[in-house]
């Protein structure tokens, strides 16, 4: 019987599920692919800023992994949850005290806050309804961070939540600061039309031990001496590159000030020594936008590599970069889809989208933020969304 050698992709986002389809049809003859990651269930991350002031659906944002490489060959895949602690040269170190073997490695473990921790369904949907329940109780509500998460999580709550007071604090004097210009002037309008406020260039005190979620109302304490009066304020931004577990084998890859991951157009690790190495997504260093498009192709891209050097051949295929994108969600109903211009004198592409709240079924799947793609695809015929 012949032993399968094991191809560890560490991580359960997109990019981790997406390499791992691609990969699976292609090598199970010869490697077995382990799926490491932190938490039970697979997570809709573009449904949290709506889940934590929305509620009803939140359960359907945690997807279960148990059939969720259905179409991969029997027996060519497995999942385990734990925390990779190290990745050595030829094994990986659970934080259990586990040891699991490899031959290839993809880190996809993307950015979040630390310390990890691992996470239930249960757990989770249960502190996702304590924030909700803070919310609908709040009066004024505080959103730190200018990102995509934190506008998100803004204009829905505002427009669920209309008679109360929804303001964003922002260090930077631009809203999605990796973006054009013009996408900030886009919602920086559509907040001056909903009554959302904007405190810009202004940097929050953070609590030691962040902003409760219980007990009386506050204030968010600036830098500058400002105060802005809170019932609940919630932290959007301090999430960091997830890298730390490469820092035992290869600390030359992974950048000292950003944590984030080097690789080479390739997508292996920029560490020569380690040439089966490979990072896509979120944590790696590619030049590309961080989010699931851009991941989707990172992952096709580091699959043709590892085939090519199973097969006894090279790493070859190299990711390209493509113009930085991205679907805001502006309201219940409404996003903006928006794409930096494409060279030099050439102006942003900008698309709006207003579905109306209307009972139409397009309206109701965009409202839940599409989870039922999620389930149909990682857990087809499941009817059962608290499992």
């Amino acid at each position: 019987m012949t032993v399968l050698k094991n191809i560890i992709v560490v991580g359960g986002s997109y990019c981790a599920t997406y390499i791992i389809d691609d990969l699976a049809p292609r090598v199970h003859k010869t490697h077995h692919i382990i799926m490491i990651e932190k938490n039970s269930h697979m997570q809709h991350i573009f449904a949290f800023p709506r889940i934590t002031c929305v509620p009803g659906f939140e359960h359907k944002a945690f997807i279960p992994f148990t059939n969720a490489f259905h179409e991969a060959p029997r027996h060519s895949t497995s999942v385990v949850q734990g925390l990779v602690s190290a990745i050595l040269p030829d094994r990986v170190l659970l934080a259990s005290g586990e040891e699991i073997p490899y031959e290839y490695l993809v880190m996809a473990t993307g950015a979040g806050k630390l310390p990890l921790e691992l996470t239930t369904k249960a757990g989770s949907v249960n502190q996702t309804r304590q924030v909700q329940d803070r919310m609908k109780d709040a009066q004024d509500i505080v959103i730190v961070g200018g990102g995509a998460f934190g506008i998100q999580l803004a204009f829905d709550a505002k427009e669920f939540y209309p008679s109360k007071t929804v303001t964003i604090v922002h260090s930077r004097t631009q809203l999605l600061n990796r973006f054009h210009p013009k996408l900030h002037a886009i919602v920086a309008k559509r907040a001056a039309a909903v009554g959302v406020n904007l405190i810009l260039g202004q940097r929050v005190k953070m609590p030691p031990g962040g902003f409760p979620i219980s007990g009386p109302s506050y204030y968010v304490e600036l830098v500058d001496g400002g105060r802005v009066p809170a019932d609940v304020a919630v932290s959007c931004v301090s999430a960091v590159p997830l890298s730390a577990p490469l820092l035992a084998l290869s600390p030359s890859s992974v950048d000292p000030q950003s944590k984030f991951i080097c690789v080479r157009p390739t997508l292996q690790i920029a560490d020569p020594a380690f040439p089966k190495v490979f990072a896509i997504g979120d944590v790696a260093a590619t030049g590309g936008n961080k989010a699931a498009a851009p991941g989707y192709v990172q992952a096709g891209i580091a699959t043709q590599n590892i085939v090519s050097m199973i097969a006894g051949g090279g790493a070859r295929a190299e990711y390209v970069p493509d113009v930085p994108g991205i679907h805001l969600a502006i309201g219940l109903h409404s996003y903006v889809t928006f794409y930096d211009p494409a060279g030099p004198g050439k102006e942003p592409a900008v698309r709006f989208v207003e579905l109306g709240d209307g009972d139409s079924e397009e309206v109701r799947l965009w409202y839940e933020c599409r989870c039922h793609l999620i389930w149909e695809r990682r857990a087809p015929g499941v009817t059962d969304y608290y499992l």
